[in-house]
């Protein structure tokens, strides 16, 4: 089974003018693999309850990799809107005005709301995107399992 997936990051000025726009892929970490692997196991056992549905930004433009665990420079994390369809599962997230401004190059899906702690699934670097207070940024990524 291959696990990838992809990035989308929109940038609003007011009023919801696109400012910028950026799509990119990741890398599913490790650790995003033994989540997954775990999950798997946990759900088929007990049902139990997925909690990969944390979306971060960041200020780190080092390129992602397999043995990271958290971002390089973590900005703010929110809960994210979860949806699937066939083999994906998306989330997209909503950076309100006030929230996590300053320059973003990186994102990442974790387990966890709480900044800098909880299993990292996937990161991801693009070119960046500065996001001022009275922006919001809207970030959805898709995991696509094959």
């Amino acid at each position: 089974m291959k696990v990838s997936g992809q990035w989308w990051m929109t940038l609003y000025g007011a009023p919801g003018e696109i400012k910028e726009q950026r799509h990119g892929h990741n890398v599913v970490v490790t650790t995003g693999h033994q989540f997954l692997a775990d999950f798997l196991a946990s759900a088929a056992a007990a049902a139990s309850t997925f909690t990969m549905r944390y979306v971060a930004i960041g200020s780190d433009s080092t390129a992602e990799a397999a043995s990271n665990t958290a971002l390089g420079t973590e900005l703010a994390r929110v809960s994210a809107t979860v949806s699937a369809a066939t083999a994906i599962y998306r989330l997209t997230a909503t950076y309100a005005s006030g929230i996590g401004t300053g320059n973003i190059y990186e994102y990442g899906v974790f387990s966890t709301i709480t900044s800098g702690a909880g299993t990292m699934f996937s990161r991801d670097v693009e070119g960046l995107i500065t996001k001022s207070a009275n922006d919001q940024l809207v970030v959805t990524t898709e995991i696509t399992i094959s």
